[in-house]
């Protein structure tokens, strides 16, 4: 039997059919990426129908690229301004960027037009009582930088030099040479353990330390760091926990401070945080000496260094006075003290020259200028007033400090 061999007539009746699918196929091929285009400017027309029923200022978001994204760090900047405008916003990292907005094709356009570095001004540092008293006009013959200065021989009670010691100025952390005498004084037990507590955080200049809430340590050990490394919270603690509280011990400091003659002393608290609490030169110089008689206030303000255990941990404080370290100087008693209305300030018994000294160097502008200071001051008297020698002092004049 012959093969059997398909029907022409029955392929030629599905031939309409294969043009008919052949011809929908290009259809779809040809409108897909219309209708993707069309499906991808409807959010941008959106946009725009929004931004122009917005009014005043449109804020855009600006895209960092990879190149501007490595000088720009942080967050993209996000500019606000009125079309057809100049816009700028400092952003993280110090840069700036600078754009114009505009309509383009009824898109929203930002021009990018430069990024640079911003350079913001600094304000001015607060100027000192003294600065302000204009004492740093004051000029002598040793050139000092402190602006109040006072040099006394301690068993003649000659004054070899002076400047401006009449002058009151607050005295930032000299105030705790007298908290620690007080302490030492009173004869409380060194062992007792003292918690330092909210109270006693700065909430005036916001100092840090170490100290956290909550640290324990006995009352000797806070009296080593209030007069070596100036710590502010164990100083308050000691006045916290003087009996009577705080009030009466700031009222003792002030009853103290009559008794020894300081006629220009004024304490309000146990720190020297505050600007309220000052001095002159004349009456620092009293407290000084009265200070020295202490062994204990000796000992602890010329400790060059000491280590409190505080939970797990060991914790190194240093002096505040790097001249304690210096084997130039033979140092009896010391204290530092700097907040901004005071400048720095710093005073010292030492030997020179076979000479006992109470030095007073208050509103000293910049980090080591009191220190430079206190070494002109020993290279002068080592050169021109030895023991034994003539006094040659600006002032010669007796000055009375109480035994």
């Amino acid at each position: 039997m012959p093969e059997a061999r398909p029907s022409r007539v029955s392929s030629q009746r599905f031939l309409p059919a294969f043009k008919a699918l052949a011809v929908a196929l290009c259809a779809t091929a040809f409108l897909l990426p219309g209708a993707q285009a069309a499906k991808k400017e409807k959010p941008a027309a959106a946009k725009t129908a929004v931004a122009k029923k917005a009014k005043g200022p449109v804020p855009v978001e600006v895209k960092r690229n990879a190149a501007s994204s490595k000088t720009a760090r942080g967050a993209a900047p996000v500019v606000v301004a009125k079309r057809g405008e100049r816009a700028e916003k400092v952003v993280r990292g110090g840069r700036n960027v600078v754009a114009t907005i505009h309509k383009k094709n009824g898109k929203t356009v930002v021009a990018v037009q430069r990024r640079s570095v911003v350079r913001v001004a600094e304000a001015p540092p607060r100027q000192s009582f003294g600065q302000m008293a204009g004492l740093h006009g004051t000029e002598d013959a040793l050139d000092l930088k402190s602006s109040v200065a006072l040099v006394i021989d301690q068993d003649t009670h000659e004054v070899l030099f002076s400047k401006n010691d009449h002058a009151v100025l607050p005295i930032a952390s000299l105030t705790k040479l007298m908290t620690g005498l007080l302490i030492s004084e009173a004869h409380l037990p060194n062992d007792e353990l003292i918690t330092i507590t909210q109270d006693d955080v700065d909430t005036e200049k916001r100092s840090s330390s170490r100290l956290t809430v909550g640290t324990t340590l006995s009352r000797g050990e806070l009296l080593h760091l209030a007069l070596m490394s100036s710590e502010n919270r164990a100083a308050h603690a000691l006045g916290r926990t003087y009996p009577g509280g705080l009030t009466t011990f700031v009222s003792i400091m002030n009853a103290k401070a009559k008794m020894l003659g300081m006629k220009d002393t004024r304490y309000v608290e146990p720190t020297g945080l505050s600007s309220r609490n000052q001095s002159s030169a004349q009456d620092l110089a009293l407290l000084v000496n009265a200070a020295y008689a202490d062994a204990t206030v000796r000992s602890l303000s010329t400790s060059p260094e000491y280590q409190v255990e505080v939970g797990n941990r060991v914790l190194q404080f240093n002096t505040t006075n790097r001249l304690v370290k210096s084997p130039d100087w033979e140092i009896g008693v010391q204290k530092t003290g700097y907040i901004s209305e005071a400048g720095q300030c710093l005073v010292m018994q030492a030997r020179v020259a076979g000479r006992k000294l109470i030095m007073v160097f208050l509103d000293s502008a910049g980090k080591f200028s009191r220190i430079a200071d206190a070494e002109r001051v020993r290279r002068w008297v080592e050169a021109t007033h030895a023991a034994g020698s003539p006094a040659a002092s600006s002032r010669n004049t007796a000055y009375q400090i109480a035994g």
